[in-house]
């Protein structure tokens, strides 16, 4: 039986889930993170006769944790959050932790939270395609849909609930400017989706490996943390951009390759001069579905499984929890 003094704590962040344009019809212009977690939640009850039914027997907290358009997120707010959500699950009433955050860098926080925070119990973040003053907000419906998830959920995990769809944080990725079901999870497709207020998880749906955390604490502080690029292999892809982060200083470079990974003769040779230097390299794919399957051929790392963007926060990771103190 269910204690009556369980909490879901919701954390906001920002983004387009609070933002405002100059009116009700405009969707596209507008500026993010202008209302409050607060203002957020009462919006949820004001879909249908207010909250639902899973959600009546628990107690609600919020923390507006931070206030910014998620293109502007960065290091020091990333550690802020996971702080604030290890310091939430700690509590034993806490069942999940739901965040609001804005589209852009979603699955780059979620990744990130997947590795830093040790917990048993969910995270699950959600957004926004449309300012919350914009006369068909899809903010709302998303956060319902999220907290209803954090109702449901057991064990550990972090996911993102938008446009009726469940994602992995191992999966998800932005695909779409404009449209309202922005995210896609490639070959491993949705794990579930939320309709009327119902979870239902995918039978098919593949269990994903826990990753290994990292502890917070072996973290430095965050104006310190390894810079990491990422660069891209196209056609006549020059080796002096690799050349010009490394005299710049940067410790680690993360490359999205052709297809399998694939990295020109040139841009392998300017690789391979920065690695001799002491620079991290990592491979990955700019396709966005499907895996990097290593070959004789890969002379650099691959982490399975991780696109580009989050290639680079698992090596930052990396980097930093040995430099850490």
């Amino acid at each position: 039986m269910q204690a009556q003094n369980q909490k879901i704590v919701v954390l906001g962040t920002g983004g387009t889930i609070a933002g405002e344009s100059s009116s009700a019809s405009e969707g596209l212009s507008y500026k993010a993170a202008q209302r409050g977690i607060e203002a957020l939640l009462r919006s949820v009850a004001e879909i249908g006769q207010g909250l639902p039914k899973a959600l009546n027997s628990y107690q609600f907290e919020s923390e507006q944790v931070a206030q910014l358009d998620s293109k502007d997120m960065d290091f020091a707010t990333w550690q802020h959050l996971a702080q604030r959500c290890q310091a939430w699950l700690s509590q034993a009433e806490v069942v999940a932790v739901v965040i609001t955050h804005g589209t852009d860098t979603l699955e780059e926080t979620a990744y990130f939270l997947s590795r830093v925070v040790a917990t048993d119990k969910p995270i699950v973040l959600t957004c926004a395609m449309r300012p919350a003053n914009f006369k068909d907000a899809d903010g709302p419906q998303n956060l319902r849909d999220a907290l209803t998830l954090a109702s449901v959920a057991k064990g550990a995990g972090v996911w993102l609930v938008a446009a009726g769809e469940i994602h992995h944080s191992q999966h998800v990725q932005k695909v779409h400017p404009t449209r309202l079901n922005a995210f896609d999870s490639g070959e491993s497709g949705v794990a579930g989706t939320v309709t009327n207020d119902q979870v239902s998880w995918r039978s098919d749906f593949a269990p994903v490996a826990r990753a290994d955390t990292i502890d917070l604490s072996r973290l430095p502080d965050p104006r310190s943390w390894p810079w990491v690029e990422v660069i891209m292999n196209h056609v006549q892809a020059k080796p002096k951009v690799v050349d010009l982060l490394v005299s710049a200083g940067a410790q680690g470079i993360v490359v999205a390759g052709t297809g399998n990974g694939s990295i020109s003769t040139d841009l392998k040779e300017g690789l391979m001069r920065a690695q001799a230097s002491g620079v991290q390299i990592r491979i990955a794919s700019r396709c966005n579905q499907g895996p990097v399957i290593t070959t004789a051929s890969h002379i650099f790392p691959v982490l399975a499984g991780l696109s580009p963007v989050k290639t680079r926060v698992a090596l930052m990771l990396e980097m930093a929890s040995q430099t850490g103190h």
